[in-house]
């Protein structure tokens, strides 16, 4: 299972559909974009940790809520960026496992590079989540087809004779 960290704020800033959404309400932004991955997450069978930092936030502890199979929305404890977060997580199982972090940091991709993930940039992954969203859509759309039932199917067969009478005369 690949394993996803996404350092939050850093996508909110990227996405042109967050950046709007955040000029009105931060908490909106955040909740559309945990929308998005719980999503995204859940048709490529993804395990997401999204972070955002709560580092300037006085006495705060780490936070850990789960939405669903495939997503974790991490805050940070005081002093701790989502960027060091990513770091300690990904240097302890980096090379064990199948990791993505996705940052637009440069610095924090370099990093990443070296403590064995692969690294994404916000707009990279903007572009594939959008992706991954027509692909949903499509499936929807062919379900939604294949689902469609008839009239002559719904209803009672004497009322359907009647019907066609009325229909014929």
């Amino acid at each position: 299972m690949r394993n996803v960290f996404v350092d939050g704020y850093n996508v909110i800033n990227s996405w042109p559909n967050l950046k709007k959404i955040k000029n009105y309400s931060l908490e909106s932004a955040r909740e559309k974009l945990i929308e998005t991955l719980q999503n995204y997450a859940s048709f490529n069978g993804y395990k997401i940790f999204l972070v955002f930092d709560a580092h300037m936030v006085e006495k705060s502890i780490e936070k850990r809520e789960k939405y669903g199979e495939n997503l974790v929305v991490v805050f940070t404890k005081e002093n701790e960026t989502a960027d060091s977060f990513i770091e300690r997580i990904v240097n302890n199982v980096g090379r064990k496992i199948e990791v993505f972090v996705v940052t637009s940091d440069a610095l924090e991709q370099q990093l990443i590079f070296q403590r064995g993930a692969i690294r994404m940039s916000s707009l990279e992954f903007y572009h594939e989540v959008k992706s991954v969203e027509k692909r949903i859509n499509t499936n929807i759309e062919k379900s939604s087809i294949r689902e469609k039932i008839t009239l002559e199917e719904r209803i009672d067969e004497n009322v359907l004779e009647k019907l066609q009478k009325i229909r014929k005369s």
